[in-house]
């Protein structure tokens, strides 16, 4: 046990100053001089209370809208996240704190529909301005720039996070070193990354996270995938009958790896599996995306997908008026008030739109509405934003009469 508590990102550690930095001061708590948080615990908070983070409860996981309260959504697969590491963190004598605040965080920036809203938003977004859409860089891209909560005067300001925890955001996207996870040791400018795998994590803990990540879905998407009648008992019996060493249910899955794990890492090592539990989840990994993943039953909701997204995406982009285009969208009021209130208000929040309040708004302006491709990053992210209902609900009002 403690095998890496010389390593675990407390003060003392020689990465530690950049590790807690952050973009701005942070306004000094209310509750005066002594600490009552660490800093990665402040982050924590700010998290929990903001607003995209609330929204996770109603983002696909793998299953979209399922009508069975106990299929998992992506809130509860970030808390799934949560929870391994912070067992594995403790084991090892890491920051659980840290690991906390970065599972919390890790998929803020996925949008509607799971990874097939993500594969579409992509799309779109090569088309129209040439750049992938991937959401561990929107996620940074949220939490530095669009996200908002009211400091103690009451005023809106962005979250503002510490670059560990920032770093955890873009670091958890991609699979886990086979030889074994190890963090880099360079303070990179996170503007930097630009696809998954680009550059290790910072922190031991980001690590952590972004191997739990890697162990929660497995168990869980079988169990969800039997309760939706994707998988029989002949599927799951001829998988157990693949993996010899344990039974294939969520409860040994998360067990049997996260012991292995801890057993077989170290710091000169890595955090690492033994050959035969990395065996075995490669082997359970095959088996959800032959049956689950890539089932015939999936393809219609993504094709339903496609033509939601695209449509909303081309009803915005067609009312572009330079910095005027706020006012074009709330003369949609008359077909789409939903819709037309909603993303003027964005505009005029985040832009440079005629109609922004600068007495109102103290968020830094992210979109040139004089430029087209600008205003086309603006619509992405807006509905890069929603919720499974809300997005059907906005396609709904722009095709019902």
């Amino acid at each position: 046990m403690k095998k890496f508590e010389k390593e675990a990102m407390l003060e003392g550690n020689e990465k530690f100053e950049k590790a807690i930095s952050r973009i701005e001061k942070l306004y000094d708590p209310i509750y005066g001089d002594a600490p009552m948080r660490s800093e990665f615990d402040r982050d924590y908070t700010r998290i929990i209370n903001c607003n995209a983070y609330r929204r996770l409860k109603h983002k696909t996981q793998v299953f979209f809208s399922p009508k069975n309260d106990h299929i998992c959504t992506r809130i509860e697969h970030v808390n799934l996240v949560e929870s391994i590491s912070n067992t594995i963190a403790n084991y090892l004598g890491l920051n659980a704190e840290l690991t906390k605040a970065i599972a919390v965080t890790h998929d803020i920036g996925h949008s509607p529909f799971g990874h097939q809203g993500e594969s579409i938003l992509s799309e779109i977004a090569l088309r129209e301005y040439g750049e992938k859409f991937w959401h561990a860089g929107n996620g940074i891209h949220y939490v530095d720039d669009l996200e908002l909560l009211k400091d103690i005067a009451g005023n809106e300001r962005n979250l503002n996070l510490t670059y560990a925890v920032r770093d955890g955001i873009l670091g958890h996207s991609g699979e886990p070193t086979i030889s074994g996870q190890k963090p880099r040791n360079e303070f990179v400018d996170l503007k930097k990354f630009t696809h998954s795998n680009k550059y290790a994590p910072y922190t031991w803990e980001a690590c952590v996270v972004k191997i739990a990540d890697n162990i929660s879905y497995l168990g869980r998407d079988l169990e969800d995938a039997k309760e939706m009648k994707l998988l029989t008992d002949r599927d799951l019996s001829n998988l157990d009958k693949m993996i010899e060493n344990i039974r294939v249910n969520n409860t040994s899955i998360i067990g049997y790896l996260t012991a292995d794990l801890c057993k077989n890492s170290s710091v000169d090592v890595g955090l690492k599996f033994s050959d035969e539990a990395h065996s075995t989840m490669e082997r359970i990994k095959r088996f959800n995306y032959e049956k689950i993943y890539k089932n015939e039953k999936i393809q219609p909701t993504v094709r339903y997908f496609k033509v939601v997204m695209n449509e909303i995406f081309y009803t915005l982009k067609r009312e572009y008026n330079g910095t005027a285009t706020a006012k074009n969208i709330r003369k949609m009021k008359r077909y789409y008030p939903v819709l037309a209130n909603e993303f003027s208000n964005w505009l005029e929040k985040y832009s440079n739109a005629q109609d922004r309040d600068e007495t109102k708004h103290f968020n830094k302006v992210i979109y040139d509405l004089n430029d087209i491709k600008d205003y086309s990053r603006a619509i992405i992210d807006y509905m890069s934003g929603m919720t499974d209902q809300y997005i059907i609900s906005v396609y709904d009002e722009i095709v019902k009469f």
